[in-house]
Parts: structure tokens; sequence; C-alpha cells
């Protein structure tokens, strides 16, 4: 039998997605914050949630604006994710810093996309929900767009985008593919011809 260690209540779900969330507004310039704690709220309509501390720069510029832009991270991208999170867009053009590039969002007004991404999702803050050191914003999703690459024809393989996740402190890769939703009760025939396509 294992032996378990007990902690106070804290966030240890892990992993988590690690995304850098950019943002904009008629009077902020583009910023870029890192953000552990992102999550899916909603298929129809789709709708996802970013919690962000109140003091933090982005706070205000989201507010502001009412829109932000979910990027996710590929590991070529990993260092420019962390420094995201380390500096503050009040002192520093992470932008610039980092060598990335704004590009129009999707059916977005201000927040721009981040053009190395393989992937982002456009948001528009549909509610702000106040739960202690975080304000939680959801927002629908009203365009996405995904690196041509990662397609095969009409199929979309995410696995092949190298994609980080955040582990309890450290940053890890998320690419080796185990399953696929409803492996577990898939026929054999069809088990071995959809796992062929992950193993390249």
């Amino acid at each position: 039998m294992n032996n378990f260690r007990t902690f106070d209540p804290s966030n240890l779900l892990c992993p988590v997605p690690a995304v850098m969330v950019s943002c904009a507004s008629e009077t902020a310039r583009p910023n870029i914050i890192t953000i552990a704690w992102a999550g899916t709220v909603c298929s129809d309509p789709p709708m996802v949630s970013v919690s962000v501390r109140k003091n933090r720069h982005s706070h205000a510029i989201i507010r502001e604006s009412g829109e932000f832009v979910v990027n996710l991270v590929d590991e070529k991208n990993c260092k420019a994710l962390d420094f995201c999170g380390m500096r503050s867009g009040k002192d520093v053009d992470k932008w610039q810093a980092c060598g990335l590039t704004p590009m129009p969002a999707l059916n977005l007004d201000h927040a721009p996309a981040i053009a190395e991404c393989p992937a982002y999702l456009a948001c528009k803050v549909r509610q702000v929900l106040e739960l202690g050191s975080h304000d939680m914003f959801i927002g629908e999703i009203v365009g996405v767009q995904v690196r041509e690459d990662l397609f095969e024809g009409k199929d979309l393989h995410l696995e092949s985008a190298g994609l980080v996740a955040y582990n309890h402190g450290v940053y890890q890769r998320t690419a080796e593919v185990l399953g696929f939703f409803g492996y577990s009760v898939a026929r054999p025939e069809v088990l071995e011809r959809r796992m062929k396509q992950y193993k390249k």
C-alpha cells in the first residue's frame, strides 16, 4: 500500500496548460502575460477562462478592452513563456524582448495574437468572477487559427505541435500520445489503426 503525505489545501492540480495571453486596449500597448490557470468551461458556446491577479498589468488591459487571446505555446517558445511571466509589461516591451510578432486576431478590435505560436483562441470577455487573489475572466471564443503544418488533410494533429504544460513549477513536453478519446473501449482494429498515425 502506498504512503501519502498531507498538504495544506493548495493548487496542486497538475499538469495544466501553459499559455501566453496577449491583450491590448485603446489606451494600452499590446502586452503578454503568462497564464497557467486557464481552462475550458463550456462547449456551446465555446468558452475558456483565464485567472489573473488584480495587480497584474494585463488585468486592467483586459478589463478595459473586454478582449484577450489565448496563445498555445510550443517548446521553442518556452523561454518566452517563462520571461513573460517574470517581467511586467509596465517596465518592458515583452514583444521586443522575446522577438515575438503581434498579428491581428480574428473578430477582435484590440488584442493581437502571437504569430510565432502554433495556434490561438480569440476571446471576448463575457463575465468576470472576483474570487480572491485572482479574477477569473470568462471569454467566449470568437475566432481560432491553427498553423497550417499541423494538418494532414482535414485532420488536426496538435500532438505534433510540441505544446508545453506546467507541472508544479516546471515546464514539460506534452508530445507523446498514450491514447485517444474512447480508446479504452475501441475495437482492436480501430485502436491499431488510430494509434499508427501517432507513431511516425
